[in-house]
């Protein structure tokens, strides 16, 4: 009779591993109970027109209404998971949350307004079959916005583009289909002050750019007003280009050579007339000046400093508070 030898050890039953759907759906949301039932049922539908199989995950960035009760409820309709996290941490950080979240072997983000039409999500994935790893909304036009806030997305995107190792495309939007690797990447980077427009930017692969038109929002209203978007706006060029610091520095090597020329003209001048009584106007201006442009230098190095500060300190982006799901206890 064939006996085992005494080496033999029973191999152990490994559960299958569950099936990678073909999309996760990312949705940061914040005071959205509005919105949220109708966007969950229009990305469902739109999802099981397109693909085999897909997970919606919305992330709860610390809303003051109903937004994360309400996403909880439809959990037993949809293949839907739920993270609310322990404060607001803005949408850049909501957005992390959900990427790291994502199974899928592809990722997409949207807004919970949405007011970026679904049906571009089928050219997205057809440009992905053509080899796109990613795949970008960016407006149309900005007609929808008043005129303060066109002059700064645009002074914005050229102060940002200047002297960059990233080139960052105007009116880009977050509404994005990511093959898994580039979800992989993002995830990947360690920094804490994200701009994720630039991130995306930064991480390369195939890029390709689809334009949209902006539906109105179905109720509510934006989140970001102009004091968000401008804290962002200052994340966005303190991450990604140096010319801040580097400006400072023609500036004072300009003060620096006009002082020079001054002096040369004040002693040429004394050569040649004689002593003045001397002007206190002069004087006042000249310290006035070199005060101001001391201060300000040291407020733009102040800005940078205080990035390093942060991700010294290594604290998280962000906390999740609850994870929820059908299938899935509370954490």
């Amino acid at each position: 009779m064939n006996r085992r030898p005494e080496s033999y050890v029973k191999p152990k039953l490994v559960p299958s591993p569950q099936p990678i759907p073909d999309l996760s759906f990312v949705i940061p949301a914040f005071n959205e109970a509005g919105n949220i039932t109708r966007t969950v049922a229009k990305v469902d539908a739109h999802a099981r027109r397109l693909v085999s199989s897909f997970e919606i995950i919305i992330v709860d960035d610390g809303s003051l209404d109903s937004t994360f009760e309400e996403s909880r409820a439809l959990c037993a309709q949809y293949p839907l998971r739920v993270l609310r996290l322990s404060r607001n941490f803005g949408k850049e950080h909501a957005i992390m949350a959900g990427l790291e979240s994502t199974v899928g072997a592809a990722v997409v983000i949207l807004d919970a307004d949405l007011q970026e039409p679904l049906f571009h999500l089928e050219t997205m994935l057809k440009h992905r079959a053509e080899g796109y790893e990613m795949v970008y909304a960016v407006r149309a036009q900005r007609r929808d916005e008043t005129w303060r806030k066109r002059v700064f997305t645009r002074a914005f995107y050229a102060l940002l583009n200047i002297g960059g190792d990233t080139a960052i495309p105007a009116n880009a939007r977050d509404f994005r289909l990511m093959d898994r690797r580039v979800v992989d990447a993002l995830c990947a980077l360690p920094e804490r002050n994200r701009f994720m427009k630039g991130l995306y930017g930064w991480v390369g692969f195939r890029t390709k750019a689809v334009a949209i038109e902006l539906a109105p929002r179905a109720t509510g209203a934006s989140k970001f007003g102009f004091a968000g978007l401008f804290k962002l706006g200052l994340t966005g060029l303190t991450s990604f280009t140096a010319w801040p610091l580097r400006v400072w520095t023609g500036i004072g090597m300009t003060i620096a050579a006009c002082s020079i020329l001054y002096a040369l003209w004040i002693a040429i001048r004394t050569l040649v007339f004689g002593i003045e009584v001397p002007g206190w106007s002069t004087l006042v201006v000249a310290v006035m000046l070199l005060g101001g442009v001391q201060l300000i230098s040291i407020g733009v190095l102040g800005e940078y400093l205080s990035r390093v500060f942060t991700e010294v300190k290594g604290r998280p982006g962000f906390i999740i508070a609850e994870d929820f799901s059908a299938d899935r206890e509370h954490l």
